[in-house]
């Protein structure tokens, strides 16, 4: 578990080497680099949960020693002027901010975290905009959804905040326009629909930078920009400023309850959860090493004993917890739809530790009634009431990553520890079921049997999961929200159960437009 954890660190690390390789071209401009400007943005000493750092992994470049991960983005929630915001980034450092690959998939992610949490968006814009050499025409299409959730969470009644810090153009261009409050900096900032060279292709019409779209002209002249500053550090002071006149926060009374720590200790986490999925692990051992007190009251013990619910705190936040000792039987599958109703009645959050190979097949368990029961959680998954939280703690195969509130299942929050592995099957389930479905059709046509290319073909199937279930791979694709370290969970839940119960105590005043600039 620690060489898995070493080897996240190091490719977050080469991320941020990447970007700061950057400074000396920053410091000619007279520009800080962009995770300087979101130290600058954040509260000092706050923390901030910084979200799916594996995006693009090797989607960028095949090569693992040389891809660089992050999607060309920064983003993650964190403190600014005492509120909890959500935080965009542009990456400038790489590549000049472009947009890599699974980078749109990213954005839209944090917009929708931000919408569903009520979370003030803080944009801080330098980017060269698509990649126009892989083009793909699917990118441009889906792209309008970062401009409609501007405009739906502008209208929903969270604040857009946008500080301009270089290019913003074409397409972009938008994602400055559809702000409510847009920081522009004398000298450095650009936003137009078509920049000197495509203006001069589309019109023949020639005009400078600055002139097209530079931060004193849309200030003064075009109404874009609300405020001008002098550089970066001047532009981060207006935000921050900013943000605590808007004092979105008033109204809201955190509840003071005693707190105690789990009595267990979180480095045993490590050893608890094995590498091999084949292992078996009891949830109960991790659970009571994130719980306060390590204090948790089980529900239903004896009956579906292999599917685990029950009832807890952390850090001071109730919630109801559903995990599992390996596959789900009817019974199991039973009590967490009563258990998951149960935390909606009560309006409490259910934390889901996924752990499980998936539903149990065969004659006995069809008729238990398996997919009726399973429907029936997937049911009280898909419509319940309250925040959903899921973590990947070993694995999520088949259908019961989606009874466990998978990724598709929009969870408020989903993220995967090291270990975790999600697939519809195991690799080798899939070969032998491919083994047998080949072999029965060849022997039905008559044709004999090569043992060779079947061991070839099974060894294929293999590698073909293999090489797709790990965090590497999945958390790349953005279908997490970020791979933690298993000592640490107490501390993101901890974390987004108070961004959650924000959300549920904030009123907004919803309008039916966006706000529209002047």
């Amino acid at each position: 578990m620690l060489e898995q954890i070493a080897r996240i660190r190091c490719l977050e690390e080469r991320t941020r080497s990447a970007s700061a390789a950057s400074k000396a071209r920053f410091d000619r401009r007279g520009q800080v680099l962009p995770r300087e400007r979101l130290a600058l943005l954040l509260d000092p000493g706050t923390p901030f949960l910084e979200l799916s750092t594996l995006t693009g992994y090797r989607l960028d470049n095949p090569d693992p020693d040389k891809s660089v991960p992050g999607g060309g983005v920064v983003a993650g929630i964190g403190w600014v002027a005492g509120t909890r915001c959500m935080v965009f980034v542009n990456d400038s450092g790489i590549d000049a901010g472009a947009l890599q690959p699974r980078g749109l998939d990213k954005q839209l992610r944090i917009q929708e975290i931000a919408l569903e949490n009520k979370l003030p968006y803080m944009q801080l814009v330098e980017s060269a905009g698509a990649n126009l050499l892989a083009y793909r025409v699917e990118e441009f299409v889906r792209g309008g959804n970062l401009f409609r959730n501007l405009a739906r969470m502008s209208a929903a009644g969270l604040p857009v905040i946008t500080i301009v810090h270089g290019s913003s153009t074409a397409g972009g261009a938008y994602q400055t326009g559809l702000s409510d409050y847009i920081i522009m900096i004398r000298g450095r900032s650009r936003a137009f629909l078509a920049g000197p060279p495509l203006l001069l292709a589309a019109t023949g019409e020639v005009a400078t930078e600055e002139e097209l779209g530079g931060g004193e002209m849309h200030t003064g002249i075009s109404g874009l920009g609300d405020y001008l500053a002098e550089d970066d550090r001047d532009a981060v002071r207006i935000a921050r400023d900013l943000v605590g006149k808007l004092e979105w926060n008033r109204g809201a009374v955190a509840a003071v309850r005693p707190i105690l720590p789990p009595r267990y200790d979180a480095e045993e986490l490590l050893g608890i959860m094995p590498l091999d999925h084949k292992r078996a692990v009891d949830m109960r051992e991790v659970i009571i090493r994130i719980v306060d007190d390590s204090d948790f009251l089980e529900f239903g013990t004896r009956y579906g004993s292999a599917t685990v619910c029950g009832n807890a705190m952390i850090d001071g936040h109730a919630v109801g917890i559903v995990t599992n000792n390996g596959p789900i039987d009817a019974q199991g599958a039973t009590k967490a739809t009563h258990f998951i109703q149960a935390c909606c009645q009560a309006r409490i959050p259910i934390l889901y530790l996924q752990n499980t190979t998936g539903y149990l097949v065969g004659r006995a368990h069809e008729e238990a009634g398996i997919i009726k029961h399973g429907s029936k959680m997937i049911q009280a998954v898909t419509n319940a009431t309250v925040p959903q939280i899921t973590i990947y703690c070993g694995a999520s195969f088949g259908a019961g990553n989606y009874g466990m509130c998978g990724r598709g299942f929009h969870p408020r929050f989903c993220f995967s520890w090291p270990n975790a592995k999600t697939a519809v099957m195991g690799g080798e389930q899939a070969a032998r079921t491919m083994t047998v479905v080949t072999t029965a059709a060849r022997k039905r046509k008559g044709h004999e049997i090569d043992e060779k290319r079947m061991a070839e073909l099974e060894r294929k199937i293999i590698d073909n999961f293999d090489g797709q279930m790990d965090v590497f791979t999945t958390s790349a694709h953005v279908l997490d929200d970020g791979v933690i370290d298993p000592r640490d969970t107490r501390n993101v839940l901890a974390f987004v159960l108070a961004v959650c119960r924000d959300a549920e105590t904030r009123k907004l005043q919803p309008m039916q437009f966006s706000v529209a600039r002047p």
